[in-house]
């Protein structure tokens, strides 16, 4: 059975995308904000929520456990301030939070002391998406079968 770490971070992280679609709704002010104080512009792709969400999992799976300001740090960029130096900036925090607690809800990570982590069942889902994707993977490019 493949894990998360077996397959192109990408591509998994569009195939969950895909699977939460039918199970959350982006949040009501989704359509209008910003991913951080870093960007310009509010993102392009209709579906930046799920993958946002997706990937939000994806990371807590691999650095579990984790906190809310450790993912808006990974989300962060650089913040281009004119004539002045840039300087680094955390990524969003109500949107690392929101898709959090739908995570949560949905029942694939769970809260404790140390931070976030995914439970059996949120492990589960991952490596059988993993698992569909790897076999996909191997039917197209033979060769990928000795990893």
């Amino acid at each position: 059975m493949a894990t998360v770490y077996d397959v192109p971070a990408d591509l998994l992280i569009q195939r969950v995308a895909e699977r939460l679609k039918d199970m959350v709704a982006p949040p009501d002010w989704a359509k209008y904000v910003k991913t951080g104080v870093h960007k310009e512009r509010s993102p392009e792709q209709d579906d930046w929520w799920y993958i946002r969400l997706a990937s939000i999992f994806r990371r807590v799976y691999i650095d579990g456990p984790v906190g809310i300001e450790r993912l808006r740090t990974f989300y962060g960029g650089r913040k281009r301030r004119g004539s002045k130096p840039a300087k680094f900036r955390k990524g969003s925090g109500a949107i690392v939070r929101n898709a959090l607690h739908q995570l949560e809800q949905l029942g694939f990570v769970k809260k404790t002391r140390e931070g976030r982590v995914v439970t059996p069942m949120g492990r589960s889902f991952l490596d059988k998406v993993a698992t569909e994707l790897k076999s996909e993977l191997v039917s197209e490019i033979p060769a990928l079968e000795k990893y």
